[in-house]
């Protein structure tokens, strides 16, 4: 039996409001911003709720490196973190191809992309599909909070139809 042809996948820009019902976007912009340290640093306040549900969790910082990925890309599969929220935020101004879906049971037709600029990052809510890390033309680091601990924290879950990301934008200033 063959698979079924992708679907084109729309991608839009990542702003905050597009996002909400994702988790966050981490960013400067629009932030709750304060002097500390008797003036010489800015500190952007409270960015993301990071979650870590369940019995002796805890929160990890990781660095993650991650491929280049050109167009287009098929997407096949999600996956979420049921006791926890995930944050991405690039160190070296790399993009991401972000695919997301509602918390829930997996609805494809619900499935959305952003592109990100390259002062921008995400933090999945607890439960949130999103599809693992896609860099934009070029590989990328990437500092990522998310959960440790006792507990199965990851389901996958491969779509019934897969989407194609065709255009992934002009790359942003």
């Amino acid at each position: 039996m063959n698979a079924p042809a992708p679907l084109a996948l729309r991608i839009e820009p990542l702003s905050r409001e597009a996002f909400a019902a994702f988790g966050e976007v981490i960013e400067a912009a629009g932030a709750t911003s304060f002097a500390i340290n008797a003036g010489t640093t800015t500190r952007y306040h409270d960015l993301a709720r990071i979650e870590a549900a369940g019995s002796a969790s805890r929160v990890l910082l990781s660095l993650f490196e991650g491929q280049a990925w050109h167009a287009p890309i098929e997407i096949r599969m999600l996956e979420r973190h049921p006791l926890g929220s995930q944050a991405f935020y690039p160190v070296d101004g790399a993009r991401m191809l972000i695919v997301v879906a509602p918390p829930g049971a997996l609805d494809e037709s619900k499935i959305r992309a952003f592109v990100s600029a390259p002062d921008q990052g995400v933090n999945y809510a607890r439960g949130t599909w999103h599809h693992p890390l896609l860099c934009l033309e070029r590989p990328g680091r990437f500092l990522v909070v998310d959960r440790g601990g006792a507990g199965s924290n990851c389901d996958e879950q491969c779509l019934r139809q897969p989407l194609l990301a065709l255009a992934l934008g002009a790359p942003a200033v």
